[in-house]
């Protein structure tokens, strides 16, 4: 057996590292645990935690590739984050000019949901439970 436990974190390559780290902290409301500029590399590394448990790698690079294509692409589709009051967090996040796409619900669950994309175009979903 592998033993495989949970998923240890995700990472995101972003084009402006800043602009991201404002918004994965200062509008998703993660925490910056560590943060380091690699110099041979030209690229800042953030280990950001969501309620105190690590989650995301936040990296940047000199002139990353754009993602390629919308989420229906092979590959990962979208990380999805729950909440509990889906209307709040979409109104939070729309004062902070992030826009959401129309609530869906999902047939198998009867459970609202409804994507945003972050600074460089990533799909992101909140999943109410």
């Amino acid at each position: 057996m592998l033993g495989l436990k949970q998923v240890h974190h995700i990472a995101i390559i972003a084009s402006d590292y800043s602009i991201s780290k404002h918004f994965y902290c200062d509008i998703l409301g993660f925490t910056l645990q560590a943060e380091a500029y690699r110099a041979e590399r030209d690229s800042w590394k953030g280990d950001l935690a969501l309620n105190g448990q690590y989650v995301i790698e936040l990296f940047s690079f000199p002139f990353p590739p754009a993602r390629p294509s919308r989420p229906e692409a092979c590959g990962l589709r979208h990380l999805a984050f729950s909440v509990d009051d889906l209307d709040g967090a979409m109104a939070h996040l729309e004062k902070h000019g992030v826009k959401c796409e129309a609530v869906r619900i999902d047939p198998f669950t009867d459970k609202r949901f409804t994507f945003f994309n972050d600074p460089d175009g990533l799909p992101l979903e909140l999943y109410q439970q």
